[in-house]
């Protein structure tokens, strides 16, 4: 098992990420690539299990083929305070997006395990499957279905290769056998070989997770450019995500004279302009990206018939976001009809904006001081499984400063002694949460 000699602390939660960054924890040769239910997938929660349970908890897969750690409590019923981030990672991505937040949640339930304290719930860790939809067309499956906002038409999809999410999911069968005590101990972390049928069974009851904490890198300059570790965010921007197929004739690209051609590339890259003029037009906190574009047939000699792009809008307020998609989709038709093109829009999902909730923001302000760092608060452009949870319980989020602001990138990186600031914070926002649960308690 990687990782275990290494003293505890923020340091060596960057030292399991970068672990986790090649094979067999990676499915990409020389990058990192590790999408949902993939080998790598599967290896790294088979060693991401043992950190858990050499930290003193429990590990096990739910019906998601989420990876759950849990630490009981003094009062075990007690609703839970989850601490979670994504184990997936984007093909030739960053070590640290989703990964380091699910490796300071395992050191903060060991620094409580050196001491042999309990709080007055159970804490319990998740590594979520599915965050950035980087193997399916959809993002963050596996929260939503914890949620219980997730529905079960949305499960009927198809990976590149035409792996259905059910095939996937039946395939993952991890089998560990480790020594702990002198004995031999085999645990599975199957799921319970249902597959698709009981996928949504992963989804918590309300009242039983307390507050949920994600720890994640920023993605962004600012903790950078004004020279901070960590920060509290406030909340999660309003996103929109389109798949967008436009079609034309396909044709001899020495023999389609120029006039007579219904080039739906050259129609997308119009669009894909549009995209762009109309976003940067509105002059606010819109951002607009067309991330994906595939022309088909894909040979250098044919013109294409057919071309599929995503489109994703976000901001803080849903009111411009949606002003903005409008605006983008309207345009796109003009495109269409006038290049004689045909144009299919499908909104492949709709995240409302996410506030973090206003006492735990306070509690985490708290724990920055008390860990010797100034107060400041930072909304987040980019999506995470925080934004699903709220469906559920209170959440809070704790950035954490990246250089150059680069993420999504083999560039990606983090410093050990951001690492272990963050980690002090995590540690005195559940000390300050315990003392609530416990005054509640008591009243």
């Amino acid at each position: 098992m990687i990782g275990l000699d290494l003293p505890p602390g923020g340091a060596r939660a960057v030292n399991r990420c970068d672990a986790l960054g090649v094979a067999p924890f990676s499915d990409m040769a020389g990058g990192l690539y590790r999408g949902y239910l993939t080998p790598a997938y599967a290896a790294a929660q088979e060693e991401i299990a043992g950190w858990m349970e050499a930290a003193g908890m429990t590990a096990h897969r739910d019906a998601a083929a989420n990876l759950v750690g849990r630490y009981e409590g003094t009062t075990p019923d007690a609703p839970a305070l989850v601490i979670g981030s994504h184990l997936d990672s984007v093909r030739d991505g960053g070590r640290y997006d989703g990964p380091l937040g699910i490796m300071l949640g395992i050191e903060s339930v060991a620094a409580l395990h050196a001491q042999g304290r309990r709080m007055p719930f159970p804490i319990e860790i998740y590594a979520f499957g599915d965050e950035e939809g980087s193997r399916f067309p959809a993002a963050m499956l596996t929260s939503r279905a914890v949620a219980g906002t997730l529905e079960a038409a949305a499960l009927d999809m198809a990976d590149a290769e035409g792996v259905t999410l059910d095939q996937a999911l039946c395939s993952v069968r991890v089998e560990r056998s480790r020594d702990t005590s002198g004995a031999g101990v085999s645990t599975s972390l199957d799921t319970n070989g249902e597959g698709i049928a009981e996928y949504l069974t992963a989804a918590r009851e309300p009242g039983t997770i307390r507050a949920y904490l994600e720890a994640h890198i920023e993605q962004g300059p600012v903790l950078e450019a004004d020279g901070l570790a960590v920060g509290t965010v406030t909340g999660i921007a309003a996103q929109l995500r389109y798949a967008v197929t436009v079609k034309g004739m396909a044709g001899h690209a020495g023999t389609t004279a120029m006039r007579l051609r219904r080039d739906p590339l050259a129609g997308a890259a119009a669009m894909v302009l549009a995209v762009e003029q109309i976003a940067r037009g509105d002059n606010s906190d819109v951002v607009a990206t067309v991330g994906m574009i595939e022309a088909m047939p894909g040979a250098p000699n044919v013109i294409p018939g057919a071309v599929h792009f995503t489109i994703d809008v976000r901001s803080g307020k849903e009111e411009r976001r949606d002003r903005v998609a409008k605006a983008i989709l309207a345009r796109l038709s003009e495109i269409a009809e006038a290049r004689d093109l045909d144009i299919a829009v499908e909104r492949i999902h709709d995240l409302p904006a996410s506030p973090c909730d206003a006492e735990l923001m306070d509690l985490m302000d708290e724990a920055l001081i008390g860990a010797g760092q100034p107060v400041r608060r930072l909304v987040s452009g980019a999506g995470h499984d925080a934004m699903n949870m709220a469906a559920l319980c209170p959440t809070a989020m704790l950035f954490i400063r990246c250089k150059g602001g680069v993420s999504h990138n083999p560039a990606e990186h983090v410093d050990p002694e951001d690492a272990e600031i963050a980690l002090q914070v995590m540690l005195g926002f559940i000390e300050r949460l315990g003392t609530r649960a416990g005054e509640t308690n008591a009243a």
